[in-house]
């Protein structure tokens, strides 16, 4: 197990909190990444792992990398050693449905997501969590499907390879192989662990207890019969925002005790609010966010003058 991901797993402190349901900082400041790249131990993705990126594939590298949007990393090296040996891996991101469309911070994983599979060519899965955003934003069932099925339409039109790419929402998939996996990841995980990570307390249902393996086990390719039957040990690359971070923290944990290698992760920052970096674009603020769905006029109200959706992504990511 390695050293630094044995720390408690959810960064609490005067000055920020980060996790997979809250982003803030104190009396409204920044993020401090470096912050939490010591405290969740990962590393950063220097210059050197971009430049190898750029030698495998041929291509440029993403202007995510190069700008550092995505700036940390778990094992991204053992992707690329796996990768020049001629061994395949795949990639695993994941969408939690809780408003109507996407906004552009939700498409900075996926747009980078896209550069990866055209770039190394590889199988992607892309998980709907419907389920979660049921459990955490108390929406009906139907709802949180009626949602998944929406912001599916969203990520389909990003333009993935329609011939390695699996998109699925829990509700729907959740049994078989993929629900023996999310078993044994919960037997390796106790409550107080559960707890450490997550930050749950007594007043949360078991269902938010009960939900990490769910996002786990897309990690591990015999959670894919029908896509990697009798390829078991293919690796996994997920790439993600940090605040996901602490999901993983806890597969990569348990990986090796089950018997699967540890996922891989690319890690991003988050996406400026439009009211400024302090803040980060976030469907439970409208204000704070430009939908894909929003119209000319809409964005301009927003914005105070019309961009379309490149020049918005590149104002905001300028440095």
């Amino acid at each position: 197990m390695e050293k630094r991901e044995e720390a408690k797993e959810v960064v609490e402190e005067e000055e920020q909190v980060v996790n997979p349901w809250e982003v803030s900082a104190k009396d409204g400041g920044k993020i401090d990444y470096d912050k939490l790249i010591d405290k969740f131990g990962c590393q950063r993705l220097d210059e050197s792992l971009i430049q190898r990126v750029q030698r495998l594939t041929n291509r440029p590298a993403h202007v995510f990398l190069r700008r550092g949007v995505f700036f940390a990393h778990r094992d991204f090296n053992d992707i690329l050693d796996a990768y020049e040996k001629g061994q395949k891996f795949y990639l695993y991101t994941g969408r939690g449905p809780s408003s109507e469309a996407l906004h552009l911070g939700h498409l900075i994983p996926f747009m980078f997501t896209k550069y990866l599979q055209d770039a190394f060519k590889v199988p992607l899965v892309i998980q709907l969590t419907d389920d979660e955003k049921c459990m955490w934003k108390n929406l009906s069932v139907e709802e949180s499907q009626r949602l998944a099925r929406e912001n599916a339409k969203d990520i389909i039109a990003c333009g993935f390879d329609v011939s390695k790419t699996f998109i699925f929402s829990d509700f729907d998939y959740v049994g078989g192989a993929f629900y023996k996996n999310m078993v044994k990841v919960a037997k390796c995980v106790t409550y107080n662990k559960v707890v450490g990570i997550f930050g749950f307390t007594g007043e949360d249902h078991i269902g938010k207890v009960s939900f990490p393996p769910v996002q786990a086990v897309p990690s591990f390719p015999s959670s894919f019969p029908h896509l990697f039957s009798g390829n078991d040990n293919i690796r996994c690359l997920i790439p993600c925002a940090i605040d996901q971070d602490p999901y993983f923290r806890m597969t990569r944990d348990v990986a090796p005790r089950i018997g699967y290698h540890k996922p891989a992760l690319i890690e991003s920052s988050f996406f400026p609010a439009l009211q400024g970096e302090n803040g980060k674009m976030s469907a439970s603020d409208p204000n704070s966010a430009i939908y894909v769905t929003d119209s000319a006029k809409e964005i301009k109200n927003k914005v105070g003058v019309f961009y379309d959706v490149n020049c918005i992504i590149t104002h905001l990511l300028r440095k």
